[in-house]
């Protein structure tokens, strides 16, 4: 096959689950309040899953839809990415369970384990293989069944268990008709050092037992997601503000030129933070972390669903893909619609 000048979206579809949890309804839960959530967040509400369903299912809902809007057979499907922090199993990776469900020919399948900045590290990956001439259309899914792993107990999950929510995106990567149109760069960076910052740190095959029967005593809070609030807060207004400049200065393009960011829904304060620093209005940046919570790897395909339904987002626009999360690790991604 012949390879492309660039790579671009083609479609792209979410899903997520029926039931959705209010503020309200965790309040007396993990003993907070709509207020205090949403003066640190941004978040009103998010869904959850309502049986075991997991984060396969939803992916293969969202890859639906995205095949559908992108016109492609599930047949003419060259590579999987899967993006996820919350897989239905150990192993083998969500790419394999999803392969399998979807009914896919043996192709190449894989997963991407960087958590909220996956997704954009995944469109990177994609990008590749298409102007590399080793796929032609790749499907990238970030997905996310969280419920089944926050700390429901009490005040000391409050931090971490209210942001989050469980969802899927998917988005199908295909050839460019035209040489300007497509992605135009890629920047991606990690900083290990902070990895304790914001962690799950078992089950973990380097603890003796790998995970106890009891699964954790209550003192013990190695299972539940830990964050350092507000040293990941500065970081993320930090290194996601750096990471679109040197997006947009590797195009030749400055803020001005940006029509649309779409940024990691991890945080709303983070985003204002860093659009504030930009320069750029609310017309040129979309949010919908009030109804989703933080899906992690599922945000951005998420998002973009929705501005592409909205019709925020015409052809010919520069648009511009940004997230940072655990890891540390940050990532963006510029594409000219």
């Amino acid at each position: 096959m012949s390879a492309p000048a660039r790579s671009r979206i083609l479609g792209c579809g979410f899903k997520v689950p029926d039931m959705v949890v209010t503020n309200d309804d965790l309040a007396p839960i993990v003993d907070t309040s709509d207020e205090w959530v949403r003066q640190r967040s941004g978040i009103v509400e998010r869904h959850y899953v309502d049986n075991d369903e997991g984060s396969v299912a939803l992916a293969e809902d969202a890859v639906v839809q995205a095949l559908a809007r992108a016109g492609v057979e599930i047949g003419e499907v060259d590579a999987v990415i899967c993006c996820t922090l919350s897989p239905d199993v150990d192993f083998p990776g969500n790419s394999a369970l999803l392969h399998g469900r979807l009914g896919l020919r043996p192709l190449l399948a894989f997963d991407v384990r960087n958590q909220c900045s996956g997704f954009v590290y995944a469109l990177a990956i994609a990008d590749h293989l298409i102007r590399s001439g080793a796929a032609r259309h790749v499907l990238v899914v970030g997905s996310e069944v969280h419920s089944s792993g926050l700390d429901f107990e009490g005040p000391r999950g409050r931090d971490v268990t209210v942001l989050f929510g469980d969802g899927a995106g998917a988005v199908v990567i295909g050839p460019s008709d035209r040489e300007d149109r497509g992605f135009l760069t890629f920047k991606l960076h990690a900083e290990g050092k902070y990895a304790d910052k914001l962690c799950v740190i078992g089950p973990s095959h380097r603890r003796r037992p790998r995970l106890d029967l009891s699964v954790a005593p209550p003192e013990d809070d190695y299972v539940f997601p830990k964050m350092e609030g507000r040293y990941v807060f500065k970081h993320a207004v930090t290194r996601m503000g750096e990471v679109i400049r040197e997006a947009l200065d590797d195009v030749g393009a400055t803020v001005d030129d940006l029509d649309m960011l779409l940024p990691h829904q991890a945080n709303l304060r983070i985003n204002q933070l860093v659009a504030m620093g930009l320069g750029i209005g609310e017309e040129r940046m979309a949010n919908n972390i009030d109804r989703y919570g933080n899906t992690t790897a599922a945000t951005i395909p998420i998002l973009l669903t929705e501005t592409l339904d909205e019709g925020r987002i015409r052809e010919g626009d520069l648009v511009c893909f940004a997230a940072f999360g655990a890891g540390f690790t940050w990532a963006a991604a510029l594409a000219r619609w």
